[in-house]
C-alpha cells in the first residue's frame, strides 16, 4: 500500500523502491530481534535444562545468522564495509 502510494508521488520509481525495500527489511530485522529476546527470556523464565539452553543457543545462532545476511542485502555492502567507507568519507 505505501509502496504504490509514494509510486503514484512524484519521485524515480527506483528510489522508492530502494526506500520501501529497505524499511521492509528494517522490519524483518526488528522482528527477529524480538524473536530472540523472547527466546532468550523463555528459556530463563521456565526450568532451564541443558537441552532447552542448546535448543536456545541454536536458535540464536541460525536467527544471528539471518540478520547478518537480512543487514549485508539491506545496505548491500559488509557490515565491517561501511564503517570504513564513512572514515574514508571523512
Amino acid at each position: 500500500m505505501i509502496y504504490l502510494y509514494r509510486t503514484m508521488q512524484k519521485g524515480p520509481v527506483e528510489a522508492v523502491y530502494h526506500n520501501f525495500r529497505s524499511s521492509l527489511g528494517r522490519s524483518i530485522l526488528l522482528g527477529l530481534e524480538f524473536l530472540v529476546a523472547a527466546d532468550i527470556i523463555n528459556t530463563v523464565a521456565i526450568d532451564p535444562t541443558l537441552q532447552s539452553v542448546a535448543v536456545l543457543a541454536a536458535v540464536v545462532a541460525v536467527r544471528t545468522f539471518l540478520s547478518f545476511a537480512l543487514e549485508v542485502e539491506i545496505d548491500g555492502e559488509w557490515t565491517w564495509r561501511k564503517h570504513r567507507s564513512k572514515e574514508d568519507s571523512v
